[in-house]
């Protein structure tokens, strides 16, 4: 069997946290479902953090010491920026538009219960422009969310399937991983975007004023855009694999029949490989499933994991 780069690396995080989890449990008596949900949360702030120490690594191979602490001070700014505004990008990115009751009072109705059975205040609720069927979750707290679907999901789905979608996405919002989520995605897309400018200064003479010191600097340059990259990319979707297998078993239970979420994610997934969706990659793991069209390297490093397995735990459930 082979085994994608983000997959094995949550692999091995689940192994080292396992045992704390088990005897976390053991001592407090607390549901495995809540003792899950804080060390999946756990294991995303590792994975977070990583990503910060590849932002300030970056920043250091760019222009050393001072650079490091410049790269330190970027990082706050994103999070800080990321806390308060990435749903609103993410919304505005992807055209969703917020709709009233009067214009779809069946999907606020669905919306209002699903997210009373989930212990949920009601998120607001957008559409998005295109027949691809999709939705994702958006939000820095329970109190300020939103859940945004496709027209193409409305039109598609059964009700029973559209209810295990929206539940899938209620149980991001519940889990509270979308906001770590949308700050993944700004400190990957923060490095990449240093990385760029490593290239440059390259191209243009970047180095130090001896042979040593410009040696040294030129192979910090060249791991940096090669490597930083790249792991970041892995991180982030390490991130995002751990957090649809919760929310698809929050969802699940949220719903109430695991089967009809299973349905639904064979169907988006079909329809998502035949007519992939125009978005920006940066937020293709905000979606229940992958909407860009994938080839082999591009499952190599999917944002979601494989859509057999999600279904094949979700069929476990009944």
């Amino acid at each position: 069997m082979q085994l994608s780069c983000p997959l094995v690396l949550d692999m091995s995080l689940g192994r080292l946290i396992v045992i704390a989890k088990n005897e976390f449990q053991a001592i407090t008596g607390d549901p495995i479902e809540e003792v899950t949900i804080m060390v999946n949360t756990m294991k995303m702030f590792i994975l977070m953090a990583a990503l910060t120490a590849l932002f300030i690594f970056a920043g250091q191979a760019l222009g050393g010491q001072s650079g490091m602490a410049f790269a330190l001070v970027m990082a706050l700014a994103m999070n800080f920026l990321a806390y308060w505004y990435s749903d609103k990008l993410a919304l505005s990115m992807s055209r969703a538009r917020e709709v009233s009751y009067d214009q779809a009072p069946q999907l606020h109705a669905m919306i209002e219960k699903l997210a009373r059975n989930a212990g949920l205040p009601k998120p607001k609720i957008y559409i998005m422009p295109g027949q691809t069927p999709n939705a994702f979750a958006t939000g820095r707290n329970p109190e300020h969310s939103a859940v945004a679907v496709t027209e193409g999901l409305l039109q598609l789905l059964q009700r029973d399937e559209l209810e295990g979608v929206i539940g899938h996405e209620l149980g991001h919002i519940k889990n509270r991983d979308i906001l770590i989520s949308s700050v993944a995605a700004v400190m990957a897309g923060a490095i990449s975007y240093l990385a760029t400018m490593a290239q440059w200064a390259m191209i243009f003479g970047g180095g130090g004023s001896n042979d040593d010191e410009g040696r040294g600097n030129l192979v910090a340059m060249l791991v940096m855009m090669i490597v930083a990259p790249l792991a970041a990319a892995i991180i982030q979707m390490a991130i995002s694999r751990s957090r649809e297998y919760q929310a698809d078993a929050s969802g699940a239970k949220i719903c109430g029949h695991p089967v009809s979420l299973a349905n639904a994610l064979q169907r988006l997934e079909e329809y998502n490989h035949r007519l992939p969706m125009k978005v920006n990659p940066a937020t293709a793991q905000m979606y229940i499933v992958n909407p860009l069209a994938g080839g082999t390297m591009a499952s190599l490093f999917s944002t979601h994991p494989p859509i057999q397995e999600r279904i094949k735990r979700l069929r476990a459930m009944v």
